[in-house]
C-alpha cells in the first residue's frame, strides 16, 4: 500500500484513538479533534474507507479494518516516541513536544525513528546513566 499524506495519518490516528478509548466514533467526533469542516472529514473518511482502512457508511459507526489498525498504531508508535523524546530527553514542555510529534510523525525517516526507539530503550534500561546526562544537558542548555 502507498504511504498515507500526513492529513490522513492525522484521521487513522485519531479514529484508532477514538475507537481505542471510546470504543465508537461519529464524523463530528472527528471534526471536533482535527479543528476541519465535516464536509473535509466526509472526504478523508471516503478516501480512508477506498483503501480499505476503515468501514464507513453515512450515518453509519465507523470502525477500523486490521490493516487501518496496522497503520494506526504505526502512527500512534512514531507519536509516541517523539514524544516521550522531545520531553523526557531534551526537555520540551509537554505541550510543545506534543505539538512538535504531532508534526515530525509524518515525515521521520524509519531509520532515525528507530535511533529515537533505540535511545529511549537504551534510557529505559540504563536509567541512572541517562539521568546523569541528563541532568548536564538540561544545565548546558539553560546557560
Amino acid at each position: 500500500m502507498e504511504k498515507l499524506s500526513a492529513s490522513l495519518e492525522d484521521y487513522i490516528e485519531v479514529i484508532y484513538n477514538s475507537i481505542k478509548y471510546n470504543e465508537s466514533v461519529k464524523a463530528v467526533d472527528i471534526a471536533r479533534a482535527l479543528h476541519v469542516s465535516r464536509a473535509s472529514v466526509t472526504e478523508a473518511l471516503n478516501r480512508l474507507s477506498d483503501k480499505g482502512l476503515i468501514n464507513y457508511g453515512r450515518y453509519q459507526t465507523i470502525t477500523i479494518t486490521d490493516m487501518g489498525v496496522k497503520i494506526a498504531r504505526d502512527v500512534v508508535n512514531r507519536h509516541s516516541s517523539l514524544s516521550s523524546f522531545f520531553e523526557n530527553v531534551l526537555g520540551a514542555a509537554p505541550s510543545d513536544a506534543e505539538e512538535n510529534a504531532c508534526r515530525i510523525e509524518h515525515i521521520i525517516s524509519a531509520e532515525l525513528l528507530d535511533r529515537v526507539e533505540a535511545y529511549l530503550k537504551f534510557a529505559q534500561d540504563n536509567p541512572k546513566l541517562v539521568e546523569n546526562f541528563k541532568e548536564y544537558y538540561l544545565e548546558y542548555i539553560n546557560k
